[in-house]
């Protein structure tokens, strides 16, 4: 990466061809999935928001593309595993042939349904609350 992105596509242009087409195949499912979500840069990444809460997006890091969802720990679903302290889970790919689209499906189906409060995250100093 160069230049911050201030855009979802400015930041796919600053990927590779195969982290590009990973990044791209999925914002297709995840605008697909959630389409009333709102989308933007948040932290330097493309992270989706419905309602203000964060609730899936991506990320560059040294060797893969991190898919990460806010409140993925709570989803009944494998492939997904633990990151960070707090109730994310995520998952990594370095090609697009890994990406498994009915698995994707189902967790997008499943972050709508499951979502910690971390849009009150810092108000609530710290502590979750489950939403849904």
């Amino acid at each position: 990466m160069t230049a911050k992105a201030t855009t979802i596509e400015e930041y796919h242009r600053q990927l590779s061809g195969a982290d590009q087409a990973i990044c791209q195949l999925l914002r297709a499912e995840i605008d697909a999935s959630l389409p009333d979500a709102e989308s933007k840069i948040w932290h330097a990444h493309p992270v989706w928001f419905l309602e203000g809460n964060p609730v899936v997006g991506y990320s560059r890091l040294k060797n893969c593309i991190r898919l990460l969802f806010w409140s993925g720990q709570g989803f009944d679903a494998p492939g997904l595993h633990p990151e960070g302290s707090f109730k994310a889970a995520e998952a990594r790919y370095m090609g697009e042939e890994q990406i498994d689209l009915e698995q994707l499906r189902f967790w997008l189906t499943q972050a709508r349904k499951i979502q910690w409060d971390y849009k009150n995250i810092v108000k609530r100093k710290g502590k979750l609350e489950r939403l849904y």
